[in-house]
């Protein structure tokens, strides 16, 4: 069952750039651009739980379990 990142979306439906939200973080804009790629297969726990609370969102709507 594939994790999937749904940042990407997020930040449209928030009206706010990666640049933005990675300059909120303290964080570099390369961190930010890769989680809202396709291609991420790994986040550490504290850079989500960190976005979560940035974004004031739950886990629950940045994290989307794909059907194989």
């Amino acid at each position: 069952m594939p994790i999937r990142l749904r940042l990407k979306a997020i930040l449209e439906e928030k009206g706010m750039s990666q640049r933005e939200l990675a300059r909120l973080m303290n964080v570099r804009p390369n961190t930010i651009s890769h989680l809202c790629s396709d291609k991420v297969n790994a986040a550490y726990f504290d850079t989500l739980e960190q976005i979560c609370r940035t974004l004031d969102i739950s886990l629950n709507e940045l994290l989307v379990l794909e059907d194989d």
